[in-house]
Formats: C-alpha cells, sequence, structure tokens
C-alpha cells in the first residue's frame, strides 16, 4: 500500500479520535478507494518499474517509479486495450491508441498525463492527481494499460508561427510522443 496512503489514513484515524467519532465511523462515510497497477516492462519483456493507481472520490491519484529509460521527457499515458505485446513491430501496438471514452483530440484524451522526466540516471517519479479518467473507464470491456512513449508529449501545442495551418492528425492523435519504450497492464488489486 502507498505509504502516502497510510500517512493519509493515519491523519483521518487522529482526526476522528480527537473529535470523538470513533475510525470507523469516520471511515464508513468515505468511498473506499481503489487501487491498480501496472508494471512496466520494456519490449523484451524486462521489467522497468511500476505505476499504481488510486480512486476515491472521483479522483486518480497516479503514483510511477521507472528505471532504465534514456534521459529526457516522454510521452506517458493511459491506453485503450490491456495488452502489451513488445514482439510486435512496432512494439506494444496491441494497447491501441490514448484512452479516450469521449472520443476526443489530443491532448483531451481522458488517458493524456503529464510528461515523465527521466533524469541521467535513468530514472522517474512520477506522482499526480488528475479527475480526467475513471476505473470505469479503465477497466471497461478491454481493459488499458500505462505507455511510456520514446518522445517527449507535445500536448498538440503547435504555435501558430510554426505551423499556421495548425496540429495534423498524428499530432491531434499522439502528441507527437513517438514509439513505445514500456507498456504495462492495468490490473486491479
Amino acid at each position: 500500500m502507498n505509504k502516502r496512503f497510510l500517512a493519509t489514513v493515519g491523519v483521518l484515524a487522529v482526526v476522528a479520535v480527537a473529535s470523538g467519532v470513533g475510525v470507523s465511523t469516520a471511515l464508513a462515510g468515505s468511498d473506499a478507494p481503489r487501487v491498480g497497477e501496472a508494471g512496466l516492462v520494456d519490449p523484451a519483456g524486462k521489467p522497468l518499474g511500476t505505476v499504481e493507481l488510486v480512486e476515491q472520490h472521483g479522483r486518480l491519484n497516479v503514483i510511477g517509479q521507472v528505471r532504465g529509460l534514456t534521459a529526457g521527457f516522454h510521452g506517458f499515458h493511459i491506453h485503450e486495450n490491456g495488452e502489451c505485446v513488445g514482439s510486435s513491430t512496432p512494439p506494444f501496438t496491441s494497447a491501441g491508441g490514448h484512452l479516450s471514452p469521449a472520443g476526443d483530440s489530443h491532448p483531451d484524451h481522458a488517458g493524456d498525463m503529464p510528461v515523465l522526466l527521466v533524469g541521467g540516471d535513468g530514472a522517474a517519479q512520477a506522482s499526480f492527481t488528475t479527475d480526467r479518467v475513471t476505473f470505469a473507464d479503465i477497466f471497461d470491456s478491454n481493459g488499458s494499460a500505462i505507455i511510456v512513449h520514446a518522445e517527449p508529449d507535445n500536448y498538440a501545442n503547435i504555435p501558430a508561427r510554426y505551423a499556421p495551418e495548425g496540429p495534423d492528425a498524428a499530432t491531434l492523435a499522439t502528441g507527437d510522443a513517438g514509439g513505445r519504450v514500456a507498456c504495462g497492464v492495468i490490473t486491479p488489486r
């Protein structure tokens, strides 16, 4: 279980006891968190890290730890299929496109997340909260996967001075994040 989540429960317990409310009473009024996890692997199947997703009160907390990647910014998304076939060419296309239950273009896909910044040692950590995606979206009939891309995501942001005609179809679909270097199927925990 995530240490931040444990700290939050501990604070809730202290507040509940201090106010004369039993812990079970304080927790009974809240939604129990739902937890999912993805073990990231490279195309050869080598483990690269994990991403934990905790949904509570209509928000999704995403906590990731990754290692073994090239330094720099990498696109980081939830993709529409819960399948990671690394042996395909190109790898991990089995995960489909960015998760977008409403059919939005990039950067408004529900699965669009902040870029992942990998340090010179090949390691990265991410921790953020979003209300753009729910467990119902992630655990639909075909599941979902986390993808780390080779390049940074530009969020379909092409200033007019660089491209007067606006973003092209590839930019609107993927944010020009490039190939897929890591994938992990999201499973409930």
